[in-house]
């Protein structure tokens, strides 16, 4: 769907072995030295959903299709990045692309894996990623302004509006403020500003606080210390040991589970990234379920039917006429689509219809 989590951070904090994790493919090299990663590698990664594997129980499909989600990771960050230190502003043009930032923060002693700032110190780290991603977001307002000016006098109206908008939010900028705390973010002005520019401080961020083995069951002084500051920023963090979870890949689900438990986690960490990453994403899944497919579609929040249709196939919206809807509970609970006909569970639902998460549907048209 084009929308997609970047994965940021210093170097050498565990990025390229998350990202490995999340592709449950070797395919980003890691390495203990900075800038490993040199051009950004994207993947596309399964949605975790339980729900698909009972549907699958009912229906005995000969596949099952997962919802994905769109990761990138991107070349280790240092301080100075947004002025061209390290590998510079070509890698923050790569956050620009991605829709919600996922920071990776190293919080665990290793002395044979080296930190670039010398010592751990999770708070100091999100805060130089951030620092950066403010002057980037400056250096490309300051443009921006300076192409406004030359509008508004040669009196263009729009850009006198867009102007005056984006002079208050240079100066919410210059104070340390991100984007995602400016209060005109509903002006139409600056709408059309950050639909251009893609401010990288208005966007979600999550954090992973990547641990080591001992840090999993119970939160360590480091991850305590980066909770608090995420909760400052109506941020949240997530745990995980990138070392284990790139050595889980592989896995057949119950070893995975038996781990898990091992470890005293109930849930991996990748899952909860990716899982919650989605939300971010203001995404959801609807099911479709036959002989040949079990499968989840990926769709917006809020989406009507005849645009969910459209996710399977164009002419399924031009030509909808309705939609069978039966709920996920329902179908479970009645044993698939005849038992949940028969107990007066389906629906027929038309062009105005939201759909729900978890909806299994199936869309009659005509073209």
């Amino acid at each position: 769907m084009g929308l997609g989590i970047g994965l940021v951070g210093l170097p050498n904090v565990g990025k390229s072995t998350t990202f490995n994790a999340l592709t449950k493919a070797q395919n980003a090299e890691s390495a203990n030295y900075p800038f490993c990663t040199i051009e950004p590698n994207k993947a596309v990664v399964p949605v975790p959903d339980s729900r698909l594997d009972e549907l699958a129980k009912i229906v005995n499909p000969e596949r099952i299709q997962f919802s994905t989600l769109d990761f990138v990771d991107i070349a280790g960050l240092v301080k100075g990045a947004s002025k061209g230190e390290g590998l510079g502003n070509k890698f923050l043009s790569n956050i620009r692309e991605t829709e919600v930032i996922l920071q990776i923060v190293r919080c665990f002693e290793d002395e044979n894996i080296t930190h670039v700032e010398g010592s751990i110190d999770p708070i100091r780290d999100a805060e130089i990623i951030e620092q950066e991603l403010l002057f980037s977001d400056l250096d490309q307002l300051e443009k921006r302004i300076d192409s406004l000016q030359r509008k508004a006098r040669g009196n263009d109206r729009d850009a006198k509006a867009q102007l005056e908008i984006a002079e208050k939010l240079m100066a919410h900028i210059e104070e340390g403020n991100p984007v995602s705390t400016f209060e005109l973010k509903e002006d139409d002005a600056f709408i059309q500003m950050d639909r251009d520019l893609r401010f990288l401080t208005g966007k979600e961020i999550i954090y992973g606080a990547n641990v080591d083995e001992e840090g999993l069951e119970e939160d360590n002084e480091y991850v305590q210390k980066l909770k608090a500051y995420a909760a400052s920023r109506n941020a949240e963090v997530i745990k995980l040991c990138a070392k284990i979870e790139e050595e889980m890949v592989g896995f057949e689900e119950e070893e995975k589970a038996e781990m898990l438990e091992s470890l005293g986690v109930e849930e991996s960490g990748l899952d909860q990234i990716i899982r919650k990453g989605f939300a971010k994403l203001g995404l959801m899944s609807y099911f479709t379920a036959g002989v040949k497919e079990v499968r989840a579609w990926t769709i917006r929040q809020n989406t009507t039917a005849p645009k969910a249709a459209a996710v399977i196939h164009n002419d399924f919206e031009k030509g909808f006429i309705r939609a069978e809807v039966i709920s996920y509970e329902d179908f479970v609970q009645y044993g698939g689509e005849h038992g949940a006909k028969e107990a007066g569970k389906m629906r027929l639902e038309g062009k105005e219809y939201i759909v729900q998460d978890g909806d299994v549907m199936h869309f009659r048209f005509n073209v």
